[in-house]
Formats: C-alpha cells, sequence, structure tokens
C-alpha cells in the first residue's frame, strides 16, 4: 500500500464513536455568524453560486497556502457536459496529503464524471481529530469558495468524503452540514466528533473486515448501527482486507455519488 501508515493511537477513538455521534438534536439553523463562529461550530457557510468557469480540465491547485505541498487541489474530469458537475470533496488520513487520496481513488472520479476538490489539512491531521474545530474548517470553507468561483458545481450533488482520519472528519463535519452535503463517504472511519446536525445526507460508509488499525467491530460497525438508530440512511460495505480503499469500493462510492437518492 503506497500512502505512510496511519498511528494505532487512533484505536482509542473508536470506543468514543456511541457517544460522540449523539450529537445535539436541538440545533437551529446558523445564519449570520462570523468565521470564529463557523470554526469552533464545524459550520460551513459557503453554498454553490454562477460561476465563469476558468478551471480547466485536470488538477488545479487552488493558490490558498503558500506553501504548495499545504494547497488544496481541485481535479475536473475529462469528461464534461455542459451540465454542472458534481464535486466531492476527499480528505486524507493521518500524515497523508493529496497526492496519496489520488493515488487510492485512481481513475474512479473521471470515470464518474466527478469533480475532485483534494485539501490538505493544516496539521498533520485534521483539527477535531484531536481537539476542536478551528483552522481547518476556515481553510475548507475558502478552498469551496474558491472552486464555486472557478466551476460550475451541481449543489444537489455535494459529497463530502474522507479516509481513515479524513472519514472520521468527513463524517462529522457531512452530519453538522447535511443541509450543504446530500451524501458523505467514509473509507475506515474510527469516529464521529460531536456537533450540532443539519440537514439528513445519505451516507456510504466501507471497511476492511481485517484492519488492524480501526477494527471494524468498534469502529465501522458501530458507527453503522448508531447512525441507523439515528434514521440516517446508510450504504455499508464491509470487505476483505484491511485498512484500505480497494479499487471496487472506490468505484462503487464514486458512482453512488451522482445516483439519485431522492
Amino acid at each position: 500500500m503506497k500512502p505512510s501508515a496511519l498511528k494505532t493511537s487512533r484505536r482509542r477513538f473508536c470506543a468514543l464513536s456511541a457517544g460522540t455521534i449523539a450529537a445535539g438534536i436541538l440545533g437551529s439553523s446558523c445564519q449570520g455568524f462570523d468565521d470564529s463562529l463557523m470554526v469552533n461550530s464545524g459550520r460551513l457557510i459557503v453554498r454553490p453560486h454562477t460561476s465563469n468557469k476558468s478551471a480547466s480540465i485536470g488538477r488545479t491547485k487552488l493558490g490558498l497556502d503558500r506553501d504548495p505541498d499545504r494547497d488544496a487541489i481541485l481535479q475536473l474530469p475529462a469528461s464534461q457536459s455542459n451540465s454542472p458537475l458534481p464535486l466531492m470533496i476527499m480528505l486524507h488520513g493521518a500524515g497523508q496529503n493529496a497526492e496519496d487520496m489520488f493515488y487510492y481513488l485512481g481513475s474512479s472520479p473521471n470515470e464518474a464524471g466527478v469533480a475532485l476538490l483534494v485539501p490538505h489539512s493544516r496539521e498533520s491531521t485534521w483539527d477535531a481529530i484531536g481537539g476542536n474545530f478551528g483552522p481547518d474548517v476556515l481553510f475548507l470553507n475558502h478552498a469551496l469558495e474558491r472552486v464555486f468561483e472557478i466551476a460550475e458545481i451541481d449543489s444537489t450533488r455535494l459529497t463530502i468524503g474522507g479516509f481513515s482520519d479524513g472519514a472520521s472528519y468527513a463524517l462529522s463535519l457531512g452530519l453538522i452540514n447535511g443541509d450543504l452535503f446530500p451524501r458523505v463517504v467514509a473509507f475506515s472511519a474510527g469516529f464521529v466528533v460531536e456537533g450540532i446536525p443539519h440537514g439528513k445526507p445519505s451516507i456510504f460508509i466501507s471497511h476492511g473486515i481485517n484492519d488492524r488499525i480501526l477494527p471494524i467491530d468498534a469502529c465501522g460497525r458501530r458507527i453503522v448501527a448508531d447512525l441507523k438508530n439515528r434514521g440516517y440512511d446508510i450504504t455499508f460495505r464491509e470487505f476483505t482486507g484491511g485498512h484500505e480503499i480497494p479499487e471496487s469500493v472506490s468505484k462503487e462510492a464514486l458512482s453512488w455519488t451522482v445516483e439519485d437518492h431522492s
């Protein structure tokens, strides 16, 4: 497996899943708040809008960080119609980067006709993994603002996804921002960070039955059971393997993101 191995200390977060998924149910819509409140709550305020379509087919660094290795990258599919594109955000695991995510997904985004946004965490992993929501929320909001300026995106087909720590973070932000993301994809997630849920996204979860880093019983299966109990529409794929994203799973997940879930 090409991407770097993840720290086994992530296992300790699995035990939190049942409690942390129990996000506050009495939340109300968030409007008119400043960046600090957005950062603290995990809420994204950006929304899709008409763009001038200046982005080119293939990969484009968005120029949001002076260090190009810490930037966000947008990849547009080779085959495009005149219709707005579905967009998937893919969040990397601990100690990984954008290139690892392109390696994992391979040709699946292009084949599914999905635009792919891969941001880099501000530190070695996403802020709320070891603490609270913070600068990663603000950076992701800026990255989405830029994407909506340069590419025509279908607001009904926005997906946030990730692998490992990125999957945990995607689930967390996806539930908090379910009114922005109708779909959430989590490859080998460990837990969910507490937050006030908005909307009711459909969720695709995969997990290897031989995962030694985030064991499936304590993590994937437990998360799925808790989310189903809360009324979320879950597609769950267990596979023979470890802490990884098999090609067949990535292809299914990308196809799932463009399906009609109404």
